[in-house]
């Protein structure tokens, strides 16, 4: 695994805020982590603590940083610094403010973006073409995924682009999704959906995604088919955003693709199955960085993104707020 170089003299503060955890670093020019902090996120608190818990994380690890970027759960606008969307994983969450609050309580020049995105940022420049195009899909809890062209990451409009979870996926059927909507990806691709699947397949309990894994490598029938068709489903969209997009890499990663050789393998047959006689020669690839990749994306974004050194946000005309989450905490307050 090879660091991604952050140009510049100076280090700078990367930031990865998880439902669960916040990792921050201290990242040197030449991408080398230099100091680690992890904490847990407050995440039932609302956004005020949780912008103030990134706030402290960023100080445990600070020696004369320069900027802090922020690789963040949510729909991210990089443009505004706002999260325009989220899931309740982190409550209140939708609306905040993000670089606006972060630099009112460090000071430093603050960028952001959504996790994904900001992690494939290092695949991005890591490849030999300037110009090349890369498709990044992040199974895990949640379904998600980032899109570059000619060596430009995608944001589209509110910062959604590249939210693979939500195209609709013929194995999904009518599958209620977390979106809201149904017969999306992540509702049948997803840790949790793979797990649910078996229940239904089974008649059995199964908590978590690894029990799963364990009874398909034993031949449990059902497991199998459960992990083959999440793993199908991903691989289909990935092969088909392969045929729209052009990319001269494809990337899966996050916590899924981990649970064995058996969901690789149909997660790339399907995606093979898919491609245009152009490209057949793609294969799916697994990340190049271990787990610094969210941080040192994170400190890429200082370099990649717009830097907000306000702590009043700007408007996006764009986004139209609901009332009841924009810019506040849970319990009702500005972060």
């Amino acid at each position: 695994m090879t660091a991604v170089p952050v140009p510049g003299a100076e280090a700078v503060i990367g930031l990865d805020l998880g439902g669960t955890k916040i990792a921050a670093a201290l990242v040197g020019p030449d991408g080398t982590v230099l100091r680690r902090h992890t904490r847990p996120t407050p995440a039932r608190a609302g956004a005020r603590a949780v912008v103030d818990a990134l706030a402290d994380a960023a100080r445990e690890v600070d020696d004369g940083a320069w900027a802090i970027g922020v690789a963040a759960a949510g729909v991210v606008d990089p443009r505004t610094g706002i999260v325009t969307s989220a899931t309740d994983s982190i409550a209140g969450w939708a609306g905040t403010p993000l670089a606006a609050g972060l630099y009112g309580r460090t000071g430093l020049p603050v960028a952001c973006d959504n996790d994904v995105r900001a992690t494939a940022a290092t695949e991005l420049a890591a490849l030999p073409d300037p110009h090349g195009s890369l498709v990044y899909v992040a199974v895990g809890t949640g379904v998600g995924g980032a899109v570059a062209v000619d060596g430009r990451m995608l944001h589209g409009s509110a910062g959604i682009a590249g939210h693979l979870g939500h195209v609709p996926s013929p194995e999904a059927g009518d599958l209620p999704c977390t979106c809201g909507g149904s017969g999306h990806l992540e509702a049948i691709a997803s840790g949790p959906a793979i797990t649910a699947l078996y229940r239904r397949l089974s008649g059995q309990p199964a908590e978590r995604l690894q029990d799963v894994a364990e009874r398909a490598a034993a031949g449990d029938t059902a497991a199998r088919q459960a992990v083959a068709t999440g793993a199908r489903a991903a691989g289909r969209v990935a092969g088909g955003l392969a045929n729209a997009l052009g990319p001269h890499r494809v990337v899966v990663g996050g916590g899924v693709p981990h649970i064995g050789e058996p969901y690789w393998t149909a997660l790339t047959d399907a995606f093979r199955a898919e491609l245009m006689a152009p490209l057949r020669h793609l294969r799916p690839r697994h990340p190049r960085l271990g787990a610094d990749a969210a941080v040192q994306g994170a400190a890429l974004l200082t370099r990649t993104a717009p830097l907000h050194r306000s702590t009043a946000p700007p408007r996006d005309p764009t986004v139209s707020p609901h009332p009841s989450t924009a810019f506040t905490d849970a319990s009702g307050g500005a972060p």
